[in-house]
């Protein structure tokens, strides 16, 4: 289960998507709007994404992470939009049989996303310019 959008996530959801009796393991992890920015302070961040090619993507990488670790299942939604900052922006769930497993597995998830997913990131700086 991948989404990109404007909705608000739902962690608990993309949780019972993963789980399965054959996996003993499961990481869940939210990326959070953080006050500091590229150039400074910021209020929010404003996202905007190709949302068919970047679903189309985040399938794909979970396919490269099955190859690389084995059985898994992963759930990912990331928020397009105008988000303040405390928002969370990303929430994704990974089972897998072992939690070392599926700790490298959520750690190169996002890693992947931020690589070649088509979600772009904008800036919005500290009304009144302070940095």
């Amino acid at each position: 289960m991948f989404r990109v959008g404007e909705d608000p996530l739902d962690l608990p959801a993309l949780i019972s998507s993963v789980e399965d009796e054959r996996f003993g393991a499961v990481v869940a992890f939210l990326g959070i709007v953080r006050r500091s920015g590229e150039a400074g302070e910021i209020d929010a961040l404003e996202y905007s994404a190709y949302a068919e090619m970047a679903v189309l993507k985040m399938h794909e990488i979970g396919r490269e992470l099955e190859e690389q670790f084995g059985p898994l299942r992963i759930a990912a939604t990331h928020r397009t939009g105008r988000l303040p900052v405390g928002t969370p922006s990303l929430a994704l769930a990974v089972a897998c049989p072992h939690r070392g497993q599926a700790w490298r597995a959520a750690e190169k998830f996002v890693d992947r996303l931020k690589e070649v997913v088509p979600i772009w990131k904008v800036d919005i700086p500290v009304e009144g310019g302070k940095s």
